[in-house]
């Protein structure tokens, strides 16, 4: 017998084993009712007010939707939980992939759920451009946390959003902070996109950075480190604890450098090992810093106002161009001008105005 047909043989199915047949019949037919059942959005709001993870998980789905008859229960969902909101604090934190951005939250979310905080975490996974597909993982790297009942972890997928953000994360926060939650974390992708989206969203925007590997002068970029209210190098243990204070006197010296924030607040730098959890204390005592220092200013409650105007904005211009994709006058037209413009019998400008007139006239 040669080799191949060995495997075979070993391979095969040995006569008399089968899978065992089901037999709870009652059960199955049960849970298929439970999920033919869609719940109404008053339904979706008392749960989530009274803290149900599973209606706030279903309202979150219902708002991430692309169905447009979803929209309506979702906003519904939305201006429910409206008058609910707004008692947290946000999180930003961002960073290149491999810094650790998971190992970091599930150590700090750790952290705060004793100190007595309940814990949401919006972690925000990179969509592939060519599947439109993520893996969503996040949950399976936070698996302490994840079983915390005083933590609540929702990946998200980025889709074609710049910022590593979520397209609904914003009405997200919300919903979360409905549902009880006081520390609202969202970890963006951190592929170095801009990162305007998060932090037009937050109260404190966190850079996480590691030492050692040709990070240090990559990191020293205007635009990121303006934004960046903290500075933590992480994965401070072991050989790496020198490289992560040289780091962080060199990050010292380059913020030194920017002019004073608006807000008065000085970024601070600091280390820390989301293994060991050493210097993570000093992490959340510095956001508390900020907190106290904002709200005596009143610069907190004036980003706040300032980002609600942003997201109106951003709202009307994701109706907008959702608007104008979903006609079907527009869809035919812009297929022939795809073709049109590859062929290049006519350019990406005269296209887009044709588009664009074809728009107008219909709204008029």
């Amino acid at each position: 017998m040669s080799d191949f047909n060995k495997q075979a043989g070993s391979l095969s199915e040995k006569a008399g084993i089968s899978s065992p047949e089901i037999t709870n019949v009652s059960a199955i037919n049960q849970i298929k009712i439970k999920r033919r059942h869609q719940p109404t959005a008053q339904e979706l709001i008392s749960g989530i007010l009274e803290g149900n993870r599973t209606a706030l998980s279903r309202a979150i789905t219902l708002i991430e939707s692309t169905n447009p008859e979803h929209a309506e229960k979702a906003n519904e969902i939305i201006k429910g939980c409206l008058l609910h909101a707004n008692k947290s604090l946000r999180i930003g934190i961002t960073g290149v992939p491999g810094v650790g951005k998971s190992t970091f939250i599930e150590a700090f979310g750790t952290h705060l759920t004793q100190l007595g905080k309940k814990v949401a975490v919006l972690a925000v996974d990179p969509s592939s451009s060519i599947s439109h597909g993520s893996i969503l993982g996040d949950k399976t790297r936070m698996e302490e946390l994840v079983k915390n009942e005083n933590a609540f972890i929702r990946p998200s997928a980025s889709g074609e959003t710049l910022g590593g953000v979520a397209r609904k994360t914003r009405e997200s926060i919300i919903l979360c902070e409905a549902a009880g939650f006081d520390t609202i974390i969202i970890e963006t992708v951190g592929v170095g996109q801009s990162e305007t989206a998060v932090h037009s969203m937050v109260d404190f925007f966190l850079l996480l950075k590691i030492s050692g590997a040709g990070d240090e002068l990559q990191g020293i970029k205007r635009g990121i480190m303006e934004m960046a209210d903290a500075i933590v190098i992480n994965k401070a243990d072991g050989d790496n604890i020198k490289k992560a204070n040289q780091a962080k006197i060199e990050f010292n010296r380059a913020l030194h450098l920017f002019p004073p924030k608006k807000s008065n607040w000085q970024p601070k730098v600091t280390t820390c090992s989301s293994i060991t959890k050493e210097g993570i204390m000093d992490v959340w005592n510095s956001i508390l810093d900020y907190f106290e220092t904002t709200q005596e200013t009143g610069f907190f409650q004036e980003k706040r106002n300032e980002q609600n105007q942003f997201w109106m904005m951003e709202t009307i211009n994701e109706q907008l161009k959702q608007n104008f994709y979903s006609q079907p006058e527009i869809i035919a037209l812009l297929e022939q001008n795809k073709k049109a413009v590859q062929n290049n019998e006519t350019s990406p400008f005269a296209a887009a105005s044709e588009l664009l007139k074809l728009y107008f006239k219909q709204s008029r």
